[in-house]
């Protein structure tokens, strides 16, 4: 784990961990959260693929292809992340009471793996999602320490990075990387649901609503600042520092479109590297070696862990700056363009995960929950504050259900009658409405949504 240049993500499938695996990337995580639908057949699925690639037996076959792919010797470390300490596994209980669905991602993980793993000179690591304080990260530190005691390892064997992805645990990053610090090696931005959890935590508040989805970039003051506080605070404590997901997949028969996206993902990495991230996250293999030869390019070590960043001073109030609105920069403008893309995206992804997808191709990038988490979060903040869109419409439950209404019609007209009805579209329109127009916020889609898949 002293190279972390470059690390693909997604699901536990078997697809996607040979393809991940052999991609040329430094590390793979195999993904039980927001990737995965956790239907019960993905969830041991994923156990079970994940036990046979560490036992370097995993394989597959493309039927329409009838091309065979087989783990090469060489191939990335794995690294896993078990769904969050919110989440619940209804098919498990004990003493009549449900288990944690991370205890469960965690230790069916370990028990099946520690030995191979240690026969192997490796061990099992762990990426650690949703943090909100050090007091849940002090939680995983006990998890961790009893389960190296229980099957007397080493302490320390086990290693994880946790990421930031909540407005609360930036706060607490210090405290995090203390609570774990026989364990730990870095910290990840966790930008999409780092920007749901700004959204959910300042929901409430006027002053505190962000524009289009697609405005909030890593440039925003707030997001840069939570990258660049990320940074410093690994380096002075020699952990990792992991820069953000890049959704993009690559665009086939449009070059022209296709050269525009990967020049978005070449610029936004460079950033990265540039700022002192030690390594970043892709969703694609086809953006593996572009991304590598960035951070190649830009690191003399493995790592940059020598650059400490003392040129950074950022403040509570820099953590809380948000983009200010103009008409002709478009810096922090609400549009209904916006508000359909929301509708469109949240809706086609709800009935992906409700079918137990929960990793969709949608308009060229490759959405997980977040997305979802996002959009509707917006929706919802934006009716409550009655905020007004660029053409000076003001957004209500019943402007919502107007433009909700024309997004499933567009869907239809795009794919059909049959296939429309043959889905789920209908009760993913019924969930995205009703958690948009709720009078109380809801926490999380997934939570509500669990039992019904």
């Amino acid at each position: 784990l002293l190279d972390r240049r470059v690390e693909i993500t997604g699901p536990p499938s078997r697809k996607m961990i040979v393809n991940a695996l052999n991609s040329g990337a430094n590390t793979f995580m195999a993904d039980f959260e927001d990737s995965l639908s956790p239907t019960w057949k993905n969830i041991i699925n994923g156990q079970i693929n994940l036990k046979m690639a560490n036992l370097n037996k995993i394989d597959f076959k493309d039927n329409k292809t009838e091309k065979e792919y087989k783990l090469n010797k060489e191939h990335a470390v794995l690294i896993v992340r078990p769904r969050g300490w919110h989440l619940d596994e209804k098919n498990i209980k004990y003493d009549n009471i449900l288990i944690s669905a991370s205890l469960f991602d965690f230790g069916v993980y370990f028990i099946n793996n520690y030995k191979t793993l240690t026969k192997n000179n490796t061990a099992p690591y762990y990426y650690l999602p949703k943090l909100e304080n050090h007091y849940e990260a002090r939680l995983w530190e006990e998890v961790i320490s009893f389960t190296e005691d229980k099957f007397n390892l080493k302490k320390g064997t086990i290693k994880v990075t946790v990421l930031i992805e909540t407005i609360l645990a930036a706060f607490e990053m210090d405290e995090i990387l203390y609570e774990l610090k026989n364990h730990i090696v870095g910290l990840n931005c966790g930008r999409w649901d780092y920007i749901f959890s700004f959204i959910k935590k300042f929901k409430n508040r006027n002053d505190f609503v962000l524009p289009n989805r697609s405005l909030v970039s890593m440039r925003v003051h707030f997001m840069k600042s939570y990258s660049q506080l990320l940074i410093k605070t690994c380096h002075k404590r020699r952990a990792h520092a992991i820069g953000g997901m890049a959704a993009q997949i690559p665009i086939k028969n449009d070059d022209k479109a296709n050269k525009k996206s990967l020049q978005k993902v070449y610029d936004d990495k460079l950033i990265e590297a540039y700022n002192g991230h030690d390594g970043t996250w892709v969703a694609h293999p086809g953006l593996v070696n572009m991304v590598k030869e960035i951070f190649d390019n830009h690191l003399y070590f493995k790592n940059q862990l020598g650059n400490k960043r003392e040129d950074v001073n950022i403040t509570a109030s820099d953590l809380l700056k948000l983009p200010v609105k103009t008409s002709g920069g478009r810096v922090g403008v609400i549009t209904e363009e916006g508000i359909k893309t929301n509708i469109n995206v949240g809706i086609l992804y709800i009935e992906s995960w409700l079918s137990g997808n929960g990793c969709v191709p949608l308009y060229n990038l490759m959405e997980d929950a977040a997305t979802a988490e996002i959009s509707r979060a917006q929706i919802w903040q934006w009716i409550k504050h009655k905020s007004v869109i660029e053409s000076g419409e003001t957004i209500t439950k019943e402007y919502f259900l107007d433009l909700l209404k024309g997004e499933i019609i567009n869907i239809k007209k795009k794919i059909g009658d049959i296939e429309f009805n043959k889905r789920k579209f209908t009760e993913a329109s019924d969930i995205f409405e009703k958690i948009c127009t709720s009078d109380n916020f809801v926490d999380f889609l997934t939570i509500s949504s669990y039992n019904k898949i």
